[in-house]
């Protein structure tokens, strides 16, 4: 079991996979490193592919403070500084990519090579010009729902997850996977750092990201519909995106094969 200690002397789980060039790979809201466990071994094939924790999801330190995106950034930051890494592509899905979005806005290109956005809409609450929000949580009310489900009943929603992210229906092994991992989050770090998550709108900064930039699209996602994520990758300059026809939010998990193909081309070249 790897850990290493931020500057503000959280423990935070991290793995590291394989040789090459570096990769480091952000799971989701309430996520962990396990949910790339069909992506890793054959990405580390070309890549030295890490994982971390963040702080409270997973294996990390069960902390009840500081959950907001930008403290998730720096945590990213301590990592790069503790394993000393240059020149890393780093992979983002779903709130990761928030993560990664305010990495580069308050850390520049330090360290990075690349960028890759997985299925992320730049701003989570739909308004008067924006429609491609978070389906499920697309206002503040729809929050306070979120908030009053994860209080009354955690497991089911963590259970809820599995079905919202998943375009084929899953199998009860899979329920149970992708909820036995969420309920490693305590239910109050999941709301805060969905409250920080859901009131951040990144479309004024995309234009400035100058990283070579992958974007994955799930065509079928229930967690986002397509254009949401799709105008990630028509905002950031130069960026490439490619479309996932036949899966939902959990793209590298549905079309594994795909995903993993794209990534080690893109992190390789």
């Amino acid at each position: 079991m790897a850990t290493f200690k931020t500057n503000d002397n959280v423990e935070l789980y991290y793995e590291v996979e394989g040789e090459g060039k570096p990769l480091l790979m952000l799971s989701g809201w309430t996520c962990t490193t396990k949910f790339w466990r069909k992506n890793v071994k054959e990405l580390a094939k070309n890549c030295q592919v890490i994982r971390m924790d963040m702080r409270a999801h997973g294996q990390s330190e069960k902390i009840m403070h500081s959950h907001r995106i930008s403290r998730y950034a720096m945590d990213v930051k301590n990592l790069l500084d503790h394993l000393d890494l240059q020149d890393v592509t780093v992979l983002g899905w779903s709130m990761g990519a928030a993560v990664l979005w305010s990495y580069i806005e308050l850390f520049g290109n330090y360290r990075l090579k690349g960028l890759v956005c997985v299925d992320q809409s730049p701003a989570q609450y739909t308004g008067p010009d924006w429609q491609w929000g978070q389906n499920g949580c697309y206002d503040v009310e729809m929050f306070i729902h979120t908030c009053c489900d994860i209080k009354c009943n955690p497991r089911a929603a963590a259970e809820g997850l599995a079905y919202a992210c998943l375009y084929h229906t899953p199998s009860d092994e899979e329920v149970k996977f992708i909820a036995d991992e969420i309920s490693q989050c305590p239910p109050y770090v999941r709301i805060e750092i969905m409250r920080d998550h859901t009131n951040l709108d990144w479309r004024d900064f995309l234009p400035h990201i100058n990283l070579p930039t992958l974007v994955c699209v799930a065509r079928n996602s229930a967690v986002f519909d397509w254009q949401g994520s799709a105008y990630v990758g028509e905002k950031i300059p130069g960026a490439q995106t490619v479309f996932f026809e036949d899966s939902g939010h959990m793209l590298f998990w549905e079309e594994p094969e795909k995903f993993n193909q794209v990534v080690a081309e893109f992190v390789t070249k």
